[in-house]
């Protein structure tokens, strides 16, 4: 028996994404470059993708370009949103310390281009303030980018005011959505969200198939050099497959984010109360906004890197942070930024829930937690 609490690294697939790949996989493999008729075939399934796909975002097909994921979403985001400042003069980059490594690394990579970047702090409960941001702003800023959603603690950012600031002073907004996109309501008909980075594989799509709207007018620079696939922005012949379950599963996200997001979040809630008995443990973040499935709780005396294995023999998939930075050994950049000790940090765990549990599942997955957690305080005592 399994109890998976990991959403916020991968999702199942849905079985509409299964089924409407199924056949891309098997029988309809052209290459939708190809002026043959198997090579149409593919052709006018990426055209339907990418119409599904804006549909579901309530966008026009022409600001979809697909992509690899999230992480290659926000690469070309931010590179070509400093770029597209760099031709007016202006080489300041805007965001914030809580962002995915996807955002922080290509920052990182702009500054070794000659940007000037400015990090904005958090506040203890895990926003960053739109007063912040417009302090900030400057007649040089070129691009503001804020996560919608984090992908450690859950906090919901307002990316609406921060998106209307921006566009206020002329500057360029990007939403990371990854971890949002299928519990948020994103409203890009307002016109303040000038690109946003989307994965497949975090709403039930399939690995390897990504997301990067741009407002019409955006010319988005490619990353890779090769063909004209996606009108020019992203060479290399497109996974058919994959866009075709991402559309499918991103139509039938937003389809039943309401009903779904709504059991989640009492699931979270019970498994928080319920944690939360036990002393010397904290919550990493506040409690609303919040994605509905997101907990980070800090168990003071119990690693988690002894937590983790224990939990796991029981059948409970959790993790420490990001998947994406499980195998660093430094604490998270994101409960540091809360003001967390290394120590807190590394003593924290990330549930993170789905539609597949129900409260019997939350009663025995506390009930394991607080075994292991104070099992692993009464060893930690008994070896001082």
């Amino acid at each position: 028996m399994f109890y998976y609490l990991d959403q916020a690294a991968t999702t199942a697939l849905y079985p509409e994404a299964f089924k409407a790949m199924m056949p891309y996989l098997t029988e309809a493999y052209g290459n939708p470059s190809s002026q043959h008729p198997k090579g149409q075939e593919a052709a006018r399934a990426l055209i339907m993708a990418r119409e599904q796909a804006a549909r579901a975002l309530s966008v026009h097909p022409s600001e979809i370009t697909f992509t690899g994921g999230g992480s290659e979403s926000d690469n070309q985001a931010l590179i070509t949103g400093a770029h597209i400042g760099a031709q007016k003069g202006k080489r300041h980059l805007i965001s914030t310390v809580m962002e995915h490594h996807a955002v922080l690394h290509s920052l990182r990579r702009l500054k070794e281009e000659g940007f000037e970047i400015t990090l904005l702090p958090i506040s203890k409960d895990g926003f960053v303030s739109p007063e912040s941001v417009r302090k900030a702003l400057r007649p040089d800023t070129a691009l503001v980018s804020v996560m919608a959603a984090n992908n450690e603690i859950g906090t919901i950012q307002p990316i609406e005011a921060i998106g209307t600031l921006c566009h206020e002073n002329g500057v360029l907004f990007h939403t990371d959505a990854v971890q949002g996109a299928a519990h948020m309501d994103l409203d890009f008909t307002k016109g303040v969200i000038d690109m946003a980075s989307f994965s497949a594989h975090k709403f039930h799509g399939p690995k390897g198939a990504g997301i990067l709207y741009a407002r019409r007018g955006i010319e988005l620079e490619s990353l890779i050099e090769g063909g004209a696939q996606e009108r020019g922005k992203r060479a290399g012949t497109e996974n058919i497959p994959a866009i075709v379950g991402m559309a499918a599963a991103l139509e039938k996200a937003m389809q039943e984010k309401t009903v779904e997001s709504a059991r989640i979040r009492t699931l979270k809630e019970r498994l928080r109360e319920k944690l939360l008995v036990l002393k010397g443990v904290r919550q990493n973040g506040a409690l609303s906004p919040s994605l509905p499935g997101t907990l980070n709780m800090t168990f003071d005396g119990a690693p988690s890197e002894a937590l983790l294995p224990l939990l796991g023999m029981d059948g409970i998939c959790v993790s420490a942070g990001s998947a994406c930075a499980s195998g660093s050994p430094e604490p998270s950049h994101v409960l540091l930024a809360l003001g967390l000790s290394a120590n807190q940090a590394r003593s924290s765990i990330r549930f993170s829930l789905g539609a597949d549990l129900d409260e019997k599942d939350i009663d025995t997955i506390a009930a394991i937690v607080i075994g292991h957690v104070t099992a692993l305080r009464k060893l930690h005592h008994a070896d001082q």
